[in-house]
């Protein structure tokens, strides 16, 4: 018999918590779920901020390493960069607009919100102490605290990911300026660190099913109210009408601007690989299927597509981007937490930045989240109000994630004068790819 796919299983997974959670209120079995149940949704919950900060170290050094060529391509190299951060910062503004104007979770009724901060006071308090401390602070402080003065010890908390960002951007640049003989065997360890990291993702997923049935169980049984399943809907609107703009509006209108490839020939090119994306939730599955796309059908040079879209699949996340901001304001508006202008700088930071060390896997923007909350000290736990429909979002956000990478390489090819005519007369040639 055909093993159920995962995303159904994680569906299933929630369809049970939330029956499960009815069921227990109704036979007054909400201490039992508090002291049985729940406890599995933290144990996931920590398996994911387990993996977070060395994920985020295997893969960007994994990244940076790979930019050896930049030596030859020193001109493609930092165009493609520079553009895939300013579409990544669209993506998170566009992202924190939306859900800033809509505001979805203020929906939840303030009895509801009650009860979840009080279910996380302490965290709460440490917000507000957090505030208050930085009223003390001059303005480069957030540019102080950016360098660490122990990388040990700032790995030692989610909190403090910009400064191992930072130490592993550095760690990056000094393993590209070394000799290629001298850098090989870090390369190659941290090359083999980020294969290890992406099989205990997978691990981890597995369980997914398991951790959203406890989270929403406990969700249910601690904040009775379908109030929050109607801001949920709410929420998944934003992103969804974030991840539409980019898709139909900002990529294509990129392209027409500065290649004069028209709307229809740009998505015929591309669709293939849309499909494929949509299809697995994966930037890395999907790369071979892009790279013929772009290269064959919308007329970019293998030059430029093997070097572009390889970076890409690592560090252009623009849809997962965009998610993060979205889902990090909803969690803070769902617990009451008012964020400040500096909040939301930091979101437009953090998320952007994350975005680069996140993995072209399924699941793995749910663990860059967990950076992205700890930044601005929302409750790790408000992953429960949105795992539950991560999975289609998942889909929708790798379609903008590799529909960004195909515009991209088509803006460097322009640049460098390696873009040819487009061939769209067969879009659905070679897919799937034999």
């Amino acid at each position: 018999m055909r093993k159920l796919a995962l995303h159904w299983q994680i569906l299933l997974g929630m369809a049970a918590g939330i029956l499960f959670g009815i069921i227990a209120i109704s036979t007054g079995m909400e201490q039992f779920t508090k002291d049985w149940i729940k406890p599995f949704g933290t144990i996931f919950i920590n398996l994911l901020k387990l993996i977070a900060i060395p994920l985020i170290i295997a893969s960007l050094i994994k990244g940076i390493s790979d930019l050896q060529d930049i030596s030859k391509l020193s001109q493609m190299g930092g165009r493609t960069i520079g553009i895939y951060v300013v579409t990544t910062v669209v993506a998170v503004s566009l992202g924190l607009l939306i859900v800033n104007v809509w505001q979805p979770g203020n929906s939840i009724s303030e009895e509801t919100r009650k009860e979840l901060v009080d279910g996380f006071s302490g965290k709460a308090q440490s917000k507000i102490d957090a505030a208050i401390s930085q009223k003390d602070q001059g303005p480069l402080q957030a540019l102080e605290d950016l360098v660490p003065s122990n990388i040990f010890a700032a790995a030692s908390s989610n909190r403090n990911m910009l400064q191992v960002i930072f130490f592993v951007v550095f760690f990056g640049i000094g393993l590209i300026l070394i000799p290629p003989e001298k850098a090989k065997p870090v390369k190659d360890f941290f090359d083999s660190l980020n294969e290890v990291i992406l099989k205990l993702i997978d691990l981890i997923m597995l369980a997914a099913p398991y951790g959203v049935f406890a989270l929403l169980a406990a969700l249910i049984v601690d904040a009775p109210s379908w109030d929050i399943f109607s801001a949920l809907i709410q929420y998944a609107a934003c992103v969804v009408i974030g991840l539409g703009i980019m898709i139909f509006l900002v990529y294509p209108l990129l392209v027409k601007f500065y290649t004069g490839v028209d709307y229809g020939t740009f998505f015929k090119g591309i669709s293939p690989a849309q499909l494929l994306a949509f299809s697995t939730s994966s930037s890395a599955a999907t790369l071979p299927v892009t790279m013929e796309r772009v290269e064959e059908h919308l007329g970019v040079d293998r030059e430029v597509t093997s070097f572009v879209l390889p970076i890409g699949a690592t560090v252009n996340m623009d849809g997962t981007s965009l998610y993060q901001a979205v889902a990090a304001v909803f969690i803070a508006q769902a617990f009451g937490i008012d964020l400040t202008f500096n909040d939301q700088l930091v979101i437009v930071f953090t998320a952007t930045l994350a975005s680069i060390g996140s993995a072209a896997v399924p699941g793995a923007g749910m663990v860059m989240l967990v950076i992205v909350l700890g930044a601005i000290g929302v409750p790790e736990f408000g992953l429960a109000l949105i795992f539950a429909i991560d999975r289609p979002l998942d889909m929708c956000r790798t379609v903008v994630n590799v529909t960004g990478d195909a515009a991209v390489s088509m803006l460097v090819a322009k640049s460098v004068g390696k873009l040819g005519e487009p061939n769209v007369k067969n879009w659905d040639d070679n897919y799937p790819p034999k």
